[in-house]
């Protein structure tokens, strides 16, 4: 523009960092901000709040809250729009209580908020699992003579799920058609999770059902809600139902569907149902996360299945899924209680080189499997690592180790059991090895 002998004014830069806003580029909105004095251009509200928008935009809540401080020394009043966007900065950094405190100096700044600068404070509320400052907000709103709308319904009906407020979800819902709003599919799916959440299963499936009436198709979050619903109910057979009308309805499960029906058989100690639909996940073209396997792993280490177990910790980086602690307590668990101690120290020796870190759960899991099978030694040992591996020991392994020495004859006090009393097979040949993991 200066080659073209323009000269660039207020409404040109506002234009240029509004641009850098919708990009996502906020450094680069704060530099042509910054630059204005120097072009001995004035920012307006218009400008100010661009750059404040983009800082939310870009997670930058305390230089939103920056900008919006120099405002009155720059001598521009905030109006709606600022302080929708600072409070909005406030709701994406996890900052509910600064949320609050803008929406409070509103009307000391003769400025009336509007329905995105509530919804953004009902949002913040919402991340911050403060469901009844939400709905205290809601409630406000028709004093301010502001409507709420769809997204206003849904960030109050999304605090109420998270904190677990059922029955405050669906009064919400059952209000909406009252004013005039429509629940979506982000409503529902809410409403189902708080259900899921509240154990009201049966109340989850009434609300599945009603979606096509309310003319809502549900996708894939909608459907997942409902399967942990029927997961905690431990309804395996509906879970399954519920699985097999995804494709019916042209909705592909994904990862979160399957795990949740992993679980619910699991639950229910369907290890085959679980592993059945391990193996069918990759037909459909479903990756099996963490979750999915632990699921399983933990159906098969309650039904005794310790081959399986071993079989798919084994295939996990085959994958390229990484097992963590869930998965190691399981599989040392199911070792415990096939009387496979040497697996099970096995196992407890391979947990470092993953980084996973061993806790008191492991080490008495591993502890109890020693008792099983007759190693008061290996028992009292493992006892005594503890304290060097940091971890405290607890009554459930001092249990399994004194067990192990009541089983042998021994007495533990009677001996320096602290000091390592041989060396642990931690590594067994291959024989061990069920022929499936070898």
């Amino acid at each position: 523009m200066p080659e073209a002998t323009v000269v660039p004014n207020e409404i040109t830069y506002s234009a240029a960092i509004s641009a850098c806003e919708k990009g996502g580029q906020w450094q680069l909105a704060l530099n042509l901000l910054c630059l204005m004095p120097e072009a001995r251009v004035v920012p307006d509200q218009i400008t100010y709040s661009a750059a404040i928008s983009a800082c939310e935009k870009g997670c930058q809540w305390q230089l939103a809250l920056h900008l919006l401080c120099l405002m009155p020394e720059a001598r521009v009043a905030p109006n709606e729009i600022t302080y929708s966007a600072a409070i909005s900065a406030c709701e994406k950094g996890g900052q509910w209580q600064l949320a609050l405190h803008l929406l409070s100096l509103m009307p000391g700044a003769r400025v009336v908020p509007n329905e995105i600068t509530y919804n953004a404070a009902i949002s913040a509320c919402s991340k911050g699992g403060q469901w009844q400052l939400a709905l205290t907000l809601l409630s406000l709103m028709p004093e301010s003579r502001v409507v709420p709308d769809k997204i206003t319904y849904n960030a109050a009906i999304s605090a109420c799920e998270k904190g677990g407020q059922w029955q405050q979800t669906l009064n919400l819902l059952s209000l909406m058609p009252e004013a005039s709003v429509a629940p979506d599919k982000m409503t529902y799916s809410a409403a189902i999770s708080a259900c899921e959440k509240g154990g009201q299963w049966q109340l989850a499936l009434n609300l599945l059902s009603l979606m096509p009436e309310a003319r809502v198709v549900p996708d894939e979050i909608t459907y997942s809600a409902a399967i942990s619903a029927l997961e905690k109910g431990q309804h395996w057979q509906l879970a399954l139902r519920v699985l097999s009308l995804m494709p019916e309805a042209r909705v592909a499960p994904n990862e979160i569907a399957y795990s949740a029906a992993i679980s619910a058989c699991e639950k229910c100690g369907q290890w085959q149902m679980a592993l059945n639909l391990l193996s069918r996940m990759p037909e459909e073209r479903v990756v099996p996360n963490a979750i999915t396997y632990n699921a399983a792993i933990s159906a098969c280490e309650k039904g005794g299945q310790w081959q399986l177990v071993l079989e798919l910790l084994c295939l996990m980086p085959e994958v390229s899924v990484v097992p963590d602690q869930i998965t190691y307590s399981a599989a040392i668990g199911v070792c415990s209680k096939g009387g496979q101690w040497q697996l099970a120290l096995h196992l407890l020796s391979l947990m470092p080189e993953l980084t996973v870190v061993p806790d008191e759960v492991f080490y008495s899991a591993a502890i109890s499997a020693c008792s099983k099978g007759g190693q008061w030694q290996l028992a009292l040992h493992l006892l005594g690592l503890m304290p060097e591996a940091r971890v405290a020991p607890n009554e459930i392994a001092y249990s399994a180790a004194i067990s192990a020495c009541e089983k042998c004859g021994q007495l533990p006090m009677s001996m320096n059991w602290k000091q390592p009393v041989l060396r642990l097979p931690l590594r067994p040949p291959v024989a061990f090895l069920p022929r499936t993991v070898q």
